[in-house]
């Protein structure tokens, strides 16, 4: 009898676990306390906004608090550093992008003691903030073709702002340049508004920044859009350096999510397919953004990163921010 009703419970069980969602049944009791996102930017950030929107699913998801952690500092390079030092049991994870795994790396290798490519596994993509190139609404150029033609003639003259030297937006000036063969004259600022708030005030002449930036300025009529990337429905009449005949794309800030490397397998088994819906559950809010939401593997997102280090290795070298 007592065997009986041992079998009975078992395959109770068995039936029970079968009906919970996959990412419940794949590792027994993970996740089983509250999980820490460390964000290496500020609170009300892009970024943080974004986080807490997939924190929110994840929630849903895993029964447990996602708990996100701000460590903003040292271009990011504080919080990346955080995350690989902390406890590798799937309970601490990283929210970031190309400013710690790529940029900072090439850029300023003696402030980063950790190796992106080895320290960091990805577990999934979660979104892009286009690149733009913007003006004022009352510029002369009325589209790319005027504006790259007059750059063309006038080497330099055409002032562009970036959020500072070896950001992406400063490097997405370089790789412009380099498509198009026009010479602008780079004035770089410490982020923020202030990129926007240069181009209005006719300090310089252009910006290249991220859409979700400039897009309630170019909503007033204030600014007016020459170039995105990658392409925007909602901006179908805005040109692409690919619609334009050009090769290649320029380099666009973008996050996702990451574990230290060694982490138990268990536990990554139930965060990858979590991750995977909770962006999927995001994709309408940030595309009302101004930004674009699309999950991409584990596998797609290593190997973004890997495509996008050389791409940013061979310029920096190119143009003096990295010795060979």
């Amino acid at each position: 009898m007592r065997m009986t009703h041992f079998f009975v419970f078992a395959l109770l069980l068995m039936l029970g676990c079968s009906m919970l969602a996959p990412t419940t049944c794949l590792a027994a009791g993970y996740p089983d306390h509250p999980i820490q996102v460390i964000l290496p930017h500020p609170a009300g950030s892009v970024a943080d906004i974004t986080l807490r929107m997939a924190g929110d699913e994840l929630e849903k998801l895993l029964g447990q608090k996602i708990i996100v952690q701000n460590k903003p500092g040292a271009g990011t390079v504080l919080g990346a550093d955080a995350a690989v030092r902390s406890k590798k049991d799937g309970y601490t994870l990283f929210y970031g992008g190309a400013s710690p795994t790529i940029y900072a790396p090439i850029t300023n290798p003696a402030v980063v003691h950790y190796d992106p490519a080895k320290d960091l596994e990805p577990l999934g993509f979660h979104f892009f903030l286009p690149n733009v190139v913007g003006v004022r609404a009352d510029a002369p150029w009325k589209n790319i073709t005027e504006f790259l033609d007059y750059a063309k003639k006038n080497p330099g003259k055409i002032r562009m702002t970036s959020i500072g030297v070896g950001s992406s937006t400063h490097f997405a000036i370089e790789v412009f340049q380099s498509m198009t063969g026009a010479k602008f004259t780079h004035v770089p600022f410490e982020g923020g508004e202030t990129v926007v708030t240069a181009v209005l005030g006719g300090h310089v002449e252009a910006a290249m920044d991220g859409l979700q930036k400039l897009k309630p300025h170019v909503d007033a009529g204030r600014l007016r859009i020459l170039l995105i990337d990658p392409k925007m429905s909602s901006y179908p009449d805005v040109p692409t350096p690919r619609d334009l005949g050009y090769k290649g794309n320029l380099p666009a800030s973008w996050f996702g999510f990451w574990n230290p490397a060694g982490i138990p397998e268990d536990a990554k088994k139930v965060l990858v397919p979590a991750i995977e819906k909770a962006v999927k559950a995001t994709k309408t809010r940030i595309d009302q953004m101004g930004d674009i939401c699309e999950y991409k593997s584990p596998a797609e997102m290593k190997k973004l990163r890997e495509d996008e280090y050389k791409q940013i290795y061979d310029i920096a070298v190119k143009i003096g921010l990295r010795k060979p």
